[in-house]
């Protein structure tokens, strides 16, 4: 009713006093100015510059250099990127934004609402949530506090503020559209909130509020034919950000932990064969050898419906919870096998390691480890080279830091104790089977 009597009002208003009235029926107007004079203090804006040298293939040219007296000098090309982000802590100056708005940016600018503009240590990155933190120095800041983004509901009121296009801090309206949002490509572990407030290029790290003021997520992408706002925006919820936050903090890097199952998601045919109706759940494909889900009895064909107590509806569901639990951390896991609905607890460890001089002088200078969820959400399935001494014997062969060893001697390799069984003593060649960014190619290791 005190909608339809506002369209009145406008109607029939003037044009020499098109203003809006301050009061309706004697209520005030509702604005979101009080909220956002509360919380724009908070958004910074985020500018980078990313050094690339760049030669003329003429200038590798000895002659051409000598004749022209050019110096052997190469020389750079600076590209600049524009972002936005979050102040999480006032006291020690901590900003959170997205990894790809300072990704290999040689300068880091924070510019606050107020013009100061301040140079921003890097504290560390997360590409697989595509979260990252900087320091600025902590003088006179406004923090925005976090909300429970788990208490969100489709049809919430939210509010984006950022730095569209550099045009400066900028706010828009919407309404949260859809949740556990899945699919962007390069990005592991995904729970998006979907959002029709309007977010463009220069928003990404900014803040999706809601209308406490409370941060519930980080603006973070745009699905867009036409590289504008379409009204569909995904923002990083605060939940999420907040373990990816004290993560980077402490550590510069998020450690993340391992149940041992590779899971996938559970199809129309596959629930028809395990002979249940619905189709939620993680199915088990495999479970790793010396892990905590075998430690606890799971078995491949096994489907989780449940991980702390919160609903598991697909195999991304399965990451994410994995994925934000500690190291060292017990979790409550429900499960159907054989139609009946059993429970484990699984304690998340870290990746198991293999000491390569332990299997043997060739092996030597390499750390192998189990595949981490970024891979095993690919359905891969083996060992990962995670270091790789330069000088050692496998780089000779031709191997590389990031090679997965699927097979060695004709044997499946699933884990660090198949690697250690088939290599351990042997004497003779070995033959590994490689997968490199997705292809498989052999190495004869002497």
């Amino acid at each position: 009713m005190k909608i339809a009597l506002l369209c009145l009002l406008l109607l029939v208003a003037p044009l020499a006093s098109a203003a809006l009235p301050a009061a309706v029926d004697g209520q005030p107007m509702p604005s979101l100015a009080p909220v956002l004079e509360q919380v724009t203090p908070s958004v910074v804006n985020i500018y980078t510059q990313t050094r690339v040298r760049v030669r003329s293939p003429l200038l590798d040219d000895p002659v051409f250099r000598r004749f022209f007296n050019v110096p052997d000098v190469p020389r750079e090309r600076v590209s600049q990127s524009l972002g936005s982000g979050v102040i999480v802590d006032a006291d020690r100056g901590y900003v959170l934004t997205n990894n790809h708005v300072i990704e290999g940016a040689d300068d880091i600018a924070v510019t606050l609402k107020d013009g100061r503009s301040l140079h921003a240590e890097l504290i560390g990155t997360d590409p697989d949530t595509d979260l990252a933190v900087v320091r600025i120095p902590s003088e006179n800041l406004n923090a925005l506090p976090l909300a429970d983004s788990d208490q969100l509901k489709v049809g919430d009121f939210v509010v984006a503020v950022g730095n569209p296009f550099g045009l400066g801090q900028t706010v828009t309206s919407g309404i949260v559209s859809a949740l556990g949002r899945t699919g962007v490509r390069g990005l592991e572990f995904q729970n998006f909130i979907q959002t029709d407030a309007s977010i463009n290029p220069g928003n990404s790290g900014g803040a999706l509020i809601n209308l406490r003021g409370e941060l519930v997520g980080i603006n973070s992408a745009i699905f867009t034919p036409s590289g504008g706002n379409v009204g569909i925006g995904f923002a990083i919820p605060s939940s999420m950000a907040l373990y990816v936050m004290d993560q980077l903090i402490r550590f510069g890097e998020v450690r993340r932990g391992t149940l041992g199952l590779i899971v996938q998601d559970l199809t129309g045919e596959l629930a028809g064969a395990f002979g249940i109706e619905s189709r939620r759940g993680a199915l088990v494909a495999e479970v790793i050898e010396g892990t905590a889900g075998q430690r606890a009895g799971l078995n491949a064909g096994d489907i989780i419906t449940a991980v702390a107590g919160r609903r598991v509806l697909n195999a991304q569901d399965f990451l994410n919870a994995e994925g934000q639990a500690p190291v060292g951390e017990a979790l409550e896991i429900e499960y159907l096998r054989d139609r009946k609905s059993r429970r484990a607890s699984l304690l998340v460890q870290e990746p198991l390691r293999l000491d390569g001089e332990a299997l043997g002088a060739r092996f030597a200078g390499a750390v192998f480890v189990e595949l981490p969820a970024r891979l095993r959400s690919k359905r891969l399935s083996g060992v990962l080279i995670e270091e790789l001494e330069p000088r050692s014997r496998l780089v000779y062969e031709g191997l590389r830091p990031g090679d997965i060893i699927t097979g060695a001697n004709r044997e499946r390799i699933r884990s660090t104790a198949d690697l250690k069984r088939v290599l351990d003593g042997l004497q003779g060649p070995l033959i590994l089977q490689i997968n490199r960014n997705g292809e498989s190619y052999f190495a004869r290791i002497e």
